[in-house]
């Protein structure tokens, strides 16, 4: 089975879309990361590591120091996909970053997005 092009795609390279896709809702750098870090269980210094390194997306997701458990309250369609049905366990956890970065640019507040 052939995987996903996303999965070789470097993670640093796919980050600064969401950042700006974030800034131009008017939200922040900071928020940005702080849902990475929510999600994956990365801090500040680790995540700023793989951003900086040669890391892909799979590598990104399989290598995360925890991936938070309230993950799974992700609902909702990225790209006409709804996130909660996707099967395959890496792709899936792409489309919930995806789906908490939307949100963000959506203007939802960070407690909601956080699940709090």
């Amino acid at each position: 089975m052939t995987k996903h092009k996303v999965y070789g795609m470097r993670f640093g390279g796919v980050y600064p879309h969401y950042v700006v896709k974030a800034e131009k809702k008017g939200r922040t750098k900071a928020e940005v990361d702080e849902i990475i870090c929510w999600l994956t269980g990365h801090d500040q210094a680790s995540l700023g590591a793989v951003i900086a390194s040669e890391a892909d997306c799979e590598t990104f997701i399989t290598t995360a120091p925890k991936l938070n458990p309230a993950r799974e309250l992700i609902t909702g369609s990225v790209c006409g996909v709804k996130v909660q049905e996707v099967q395959e366990p890496v792709m899936r956890e792409l489309r919930y970053m995806d789906k908490l970065i939307d949100e963000l640019a959506k203007g939802k507040a960070m407690e909601k997005i956080l699940r709090g």
